[in-house]
């Protein structure tokens, strides 16, 4: 495989991952907003199953130290590429400056770990009775 077809593929990976992102995120504010205006389709039990395990992963990850795995391929890939790093390709320089930006390790903990409570409560209060 050529090193271009590595940065392509390092390319997919970090958009992999910024939708990722964008899914737990988005989709809190959607389910909140969905609450509030009585939306139906946010009590979709695979939707809010798989967003609840979205965040739990993101939590774990922070609780045991773990690097997510889509940052360790696209690095991979990236070097595999000739690429020390991240060099600036269009999508990786405006995906990188959302994405990532610098704080203490027990930060980002914190702020995942927060948000996962946050995500699990609304999870919990959100839910339909069974009648």
């Amino acid at each position: 495989m050529g090193a271009n077809m590595y940065g392509v593929l390092a390319d997919a990976i970090l958009i992999v991952h910024f939708a990722f992102v964008a899914f737990v995120v988005f989709g809190f504010l959607l389910i909140l907003i969905g609450l509030l205006n009585r939306w139906t389709w946010i009590h979709n039990r695979y939707f809010r199953n798989a967003h609840l395990a979205a965040i739990g992963i993101v939590v774990l990850q922070a609780w045991f130290n773990q690097i997510c795995p889509l940052t360790l391929w696209e690095n991979e890939l990236r070097r595999r590429a000739g690429e020390s790093g991240y060099t600036e390709s269009f999508i990786e320089h405006w995906l990188h400056k959302i994405l990532f930006y610098q704080a203490e390790p027990w930060v980002f903990t914190t702020i995942y770990t927060l948000f996962g409570a946050l995500v699990l409560a609304v999870w919990f209060l959100g839910r339909r009775s069974r009648k």
